[in-house]
């Protein structure tokens, strides 16, 4: 059954109906065929009456028929009314297939239900008494991880033949053909034409056109980094090769995989540095270089580099792509970068960018991106570079004022200035006396005020420490 739109296909791919058919020890039965084969993202069980709220879409539900209850009075069709409706429910909420477990309130599957389902095309299970709703559950989760696991190897694999291909003399059209057979499809660049894979089939008329119209848009300098559409029953996605319209990569695919958005995005970055103006090979190359072995060190230039922390919710393959980099490492809690270009804020991530760096200083680098980032965090600000060390260098600007105002609150700006001078003066009464031109009894009586007010020893080293970077952080009168 197609999921409803506006529903996110899961990142996890999807399990056959037909696997579950096949796992003899479910001993499922397929009681109605629905119109293409069902892909189950999910397993929900319920018997409420209408649990399409709690659904996401995609998911196998597992019923024992409770919330179907038998009308106590009426017409004879009204079994087949309330069946009709939980039906109908059900494929509003985009359930991938239902699975009615026989026994214990139901000797057999409802005529009724069996009809509904057939009316409203949704595929019918039933589950037999011996056959826990947990196993069958257990079966997916099992299925879903065997495919995961399938689907990484693929993606992994195909991103080190991506990178291999950047690396040849010619490296655009490997790198298209390389796409080609890892999608299945067809691949083609905008404006330029070049393509590669088998052609579109001329039972699929509408695909040419399609694809066009949405290179163009994502080719636009104002277009979005990717878009996706179908044609003719062929999957479509364009992404945009870098920003200011310098490009886009299209691709026409019969099937669509969780896995093919990555290594797509991934190819997009690889020709974004490989049709730039200026050289890029030699970031392509690094990244080959590293994935066949090569300490990062010997594999990249001398830079300067920037390590780059982010946080954010976009796709880390276009932030590469925005920031010029195929050197990303989207595991972990932050996306973690490598560019030899000066990093500017990004819609939608916050960054933490460390100070220009050789390939020697990565590790340091990558501590004070990550430290930078827990700043912008802090701050709520789009980008913070690292600043060098120092304690005002540790504390955000905004911060370190703020706290400046609330520290220095209680004195007047005559034993602000008094304290200033004293402390500069190293706590000498004669020479902040000069320094101010009063009396050196004057600065005793306003330092002890200052003392009293602040409520803090002035003869502790720490609290000189604290008030000095405070005033610092204050106009002077």
């Amino acid at each position: 059954m197609p999921k409803p739109a506006g529903v996110d296909s899961p990142p996890t791919p999807a399990v056959g109906l037909g696997a579950l058919l096949a796992d003899r020890e479910l001993e499922l039965r397929l009681v109605v065929a629905g119109p293409e084969p069902a892909e189950v993202h999910g397993v929900h069980a319920s018997e409420m009456a209408d649990p399409s709220p709690y659904l996401l879409g995609g998911e196998l539900l597992l019923t024992a028929g409770a919330g179907l209850a038998e009308p106590q009075a009426g017409p004879a069709s009204g079994a087949d009314d309330a069946a009709d409706a939980y039906v109908r429910r059900l494929v509003g909420s985009g359930v991938a297939a239902l699975g009615f477990g026989v026994a214990p309130l139901h000797a057999e599957v409802p005529a009724e239900l069996v009809r509904a389902c057939t009316r409203h095309r949704l595929p019918l299970l039933e589950v037999p008494p011996r056959t826990r709703f947990t196993a069958v559950a257990r079966a997916v989760w099992r299925l879903m991880a065997e495919a995961r696991t399938r689907e990484l190897r693929r993606v992994t694999e195909a991103q080190q033949a991506l990178a291999a291909a950047a690396a040849r003399p010619d490296p655009v059209p490997a790198v298209l053909s390389r796409l080609a057979a890892s999608l299945g499809g067809h691949v083609r660049l905008w404006p330029d034409g070049r393509a590669a894979g088998s052609p579109v089939p001329p039972e699929a008329p509408a695909v040419p056109a399609a694809l066009d119209a949405l290179l163009a848009r994502v080719g636009r300098a104002d277009g979005p980094a990717t878009a996706t559409d179908q044609a003719d029953g062929r999957h479509l996605a364009a992404y945009a090769l870098g920003r200011g319209g310098h490009g886009a990569l299209g691709t026409a695919t019969p099937a669509r995989a969780p896995g093919d958005h990555t290594i797509a995005s991934v190819a997009a970055v690889l020709l974004t540095l490989l049709t730039a103006e200026r050289p890029a090979g030699t970031e392509a190359a690094a990244l080959t270089r590293v994935l066949l072995g090569d300490p990062p060190a010997e594999a990249l230039g001398p830079g300067p580099w920037y390590a780059v922390r982010a946080s954010g919710a976009g796709d880390p393959q276009a932030l590469a792509a925005a920031l010029g980099t195929v050197l990303l490492d989207p595991a972990g809690p932050a996306v973690r970068l490598l560019t030899d270009r000066e990093p500017a804020p990004q819609p939608g991530w916050r960054l933490g960018v460390s100070a220009p760096a050789g390939p020697a200083a990565l590790a340091g680098a990558d501590a004070q991106a990550r430290r930078a980032l827990d700043r912008a965090e802090a701050a709520r600000t789009p980008l913070v570079r690292h600043t060098e060390p120092g304690l005002a260098g540790l504390v955000g600007e905004a911060e370190a004022r703020a706290y400046a105002a609330a520290l220095l609150g209680p004195l007047s700006p005559a034993l602000r200035e008094t304290l200033r001078a004293w402390l500069a003066h190293h706590g000498s009464w004669d020479r902040s006396a000069a320094a101010l031109g009063v009396h050196r009894n004057t600065v005793r009586q306003r330092i002890a005020r200052a003392a009293a007010l602040l409520d803090r020893d002035l003869d502790d080293p720490d609290v000189r420490m604290e008030l000095w970077f405070a005033l610092t952080r204050t106009p002077q009168a």
